[in-house]
């Protein structure tokens, strides 16, 4: 499989393969470099509630509006606590959370919209970034750590979409950078509510390593929960890039010991030019 992010410059990255399916869809995922942050955030910090200093990354965030071309008044961010809440944003959401991290969409891990020209963002920083992409200029994003997968953020975002009237078959998703199982280790705790997921094979996404110590694969989980949800296997992309591996680029919570930045992901339609 293909590697479906493709680096534009320092500071992001894009999915190029969806302008095949939708000319007009802007997806992606940022870096650690290339924006004004001081240590520990690196210079791209996207994260208001890190500790960084909000001008810093609200002049972070102007600098990817400009290169995407979305204003940032036009940007939708949340307020993330693990969950499973979904949100459907509207043209009254623009700009939410844009600037100013007090007015983010509250207890939201996933948001989705048919609206054009409004970007829809969440942070990261070794969870995973799940993109979702539909015909009718229908577009979504999740957060999904572990709490997020073992819930199952995936099945509550696409029973969103089905309730809209969205066929499974025409769902295009693509896991994004995070976490690899060679860096991620967790214990008996979050193995127990892996082995509750309604996948058969769950087991081949954690390997044990040493007593109540298990490396655990969370973009693999989430690919065979998407399975189960009914997405079409070729309908799926899962990036190789590993969030904490690659200190280069990326910040990691995990790596870093949770003094670092955040990524974003982000996911939009541009409107049509007359």
């Amino acid at each position: 499989m293909k590697e479906p992010f493709h680096f534009v410059d320092e500071s992001y990255y894009l999915i190029h393969h969806w302008q095949k399916i939708n000319p007009q869809v802007v997806a992606g995922f940022t870096t650690k470099n290339g924006g004004t942050s001081s240590e520990p955030y690196e210079s791209n910090n996207f994260g208001f509630h890190v500790g960084d200093q909000q001008e810093k990354v609200v002049q972070n965030r102007k600098r990817l509006a400009q290169k995407i071309n979305f204003p940032l008044e036009n940007w939708v961010s949340c307020e993330q606590t693990h969950g499973i809440n979904i949100y459907q944003v509207t043209e009254r959401d623009k700009g939410k959370g844009s600037s100013l991290y007090s007015d983010s969409i509250k207890d939201c891990d996933g948001i989705f919209t048919d609206q054009n020209h409004i970007l829809l963002t969440l942070m990261y920083a070794d969870c995973v970034p799940i993109f979702f992409l539909a015909p009718e200029n229908n577009i979504g994003i999740v957060h999904a750590g572990w709490k997020g997968t073992v819930n199952n953020i995936v099945r509550s975002f696409i029973e969103q979409w089905r309730k809209s009237g969205i066929r499974k078959e025409t769902i295009h998703v693509t896991i994004g950078p995070s976490i690899c199982n060679k860096c991620y280790i967790v214990d008996n705790k979050v193995i127990k509510e892996v082995q509750k997921l309604p996948i058969d094979n769950a087991q081949s996404c954690y390997e044990q390593i040493e007593e109540n110590q298990y490396r655990i694969d969370l973009k693999e989980l989430n690919r065979l929960l998407l399975l189960k949800e009914g997405i079409k296997q070729e309908n799926i992309l899962v990036t190789s890039l590993c969030s904490s591996c690659n200190d280069t680029h990326f910040f990691s919570h995990r790596r870093d010991h949770g003094r670092t930045g955040r990524m974003m992901g982000f996911i939009g339609i541009r409107e049509e030019k007359n």
